[in-house]
């Protein structure tokens, strides 16, 4: 037997992991754990029914948490003039062209995310090896490379997140932050559930969203009863 801390003997009092919980039970149990000095991002975690390596099984696609991310995201916009004056006014933290494409080929990355004109598109697409493992690479389907700058960089401030199954056929997304309200983080969830049931792709079979675990950042796994996914 290996020494548990403290933290987690105290976790294993209050929190039975063992048992499958509602939203708002595993949202309370979550908000039960002993405090840590920060504000922990709570996480879903789906296990999807079906298979990452068929094309027509990918499941992807965005959604806008009602209740934002709590997360402040730096939001870096390649485009010229106007454009990128615009970018500033609607809250980037970083707006230009040639000088920050050279920047982030030198290998700077201090941002959250991308957004293009589709005008740069054709050198922003020349920073791939460095946007393209990071998930960072602007594209019209995720509506980052776009003429109307202002509105995704509001989009993304909103808390406009990105889903994608990873190679374990695993959707993994932060939805918010433990110091939210119950309500707010239950709200949250039930908006990227009902997005995930929106992209289900046709060719898929069986059980869609196989089982759901909810976390925080220091605290422990739970997983959540299938009863609770919107069914529309």
């Amino acid at each position: 037997m290996g020494h548990k801390s403290k933290r987690i003997r105290e976790i294993e009092k209050l929190v039975d992991s063992t048992k499958v919980h509602t939203l708002e039970g595993a949202i309370e149990a979550l908000k039960k754990c002993p405090p840590v000095k920060f504000d922990q991002t709570v996480d879903l975690s789906i296990k999807m029914g079906v298979d990452s390596k068929k094309s027509d099984q990918q499941v992807r696609g965005t959604v806008s948490l009602p209740n934002g991310t709590g997360k402040t995201q730096r939001v870096l916009v390649f485009a010229k003039g106007d454009k990128a004056k615009e970018a500033l006014a609607a809250g980037a933290e970083f707006a230009g062209a040639e000088e920050l494409i050279e920047k982030v080929k030198e290998g700077w990355t201090d941002f959250d995310a991308v957004i293009s004109t589709p005008d740069m598109m054709r050198e922003v697409g020349k920073l791939g090896k460095i946007l393209g493992p990071r998930g960072l690479m602007p594209t019209p389907k995720a509506g980052t490379v776009t003429a109307d700058v202002a509105a995704a960089v509001k989009d993304i401030q909103g808390g406009k997140i990105e889903f994608k199954l990873d190679k374990h056929n695993v959707i993994n997304n932060g939805v918010g932050k433990i110091s939210f309200s119950k309500e707010a983080l239950v709200e949250n969830i039930r908006a990227l559930l009902a997005a995930l049931m929106r992209a289900k792709p046709a060719s898929a079979k069986g059980q869609y969203l196989e089982s759901i675990v909810v976390s925080s950042t220091m605290g422990p796994g739970l997983k959540i009863d299938l009863r609770e996914i919107p069914t529309t």
